[in-house]
């Protein structure tokens, strides 16, 4: 379990491109550690790690502040089927 403040993000993407793009948003929000990938199954898919501080915020980003607030409160509400 990671320290109080701090989260361990997993995306999972068909391309890394893609895996990059959505981590780059969470650094502009929260300060973040080095990002880790890895190769998610064999359709070419990427998984990629990374650790971010959400007791303190990086830079205003008014256009991924709506998307965290609404995800917030609809993640509370499912699951997905192959979380640990």
């Amino acid at each position: 379990m990671p320290s109080a403040g701090m989260a361990e993000v997993r995306i999972v993407a068909a391309s890394p491109e893609a895996a990059r793009r959505v981590a780059e948003v969470l650094r502009r929000c929260f300060p973040a550690a080095e990002q880790r990938s890895y190769p998610a199954g064999h359709d070419g898919g990427t998984r990629l790690h990374i650790t971010v501080d959400t007791s303190h915020t990086s830079e205003p980003n008014a256009a991924a502040a709506p998307w965290l607030v609404t995800s917030e409160s609809a993640a509370r509400d499912r699951s997905h089927a192959d979380e640990v």
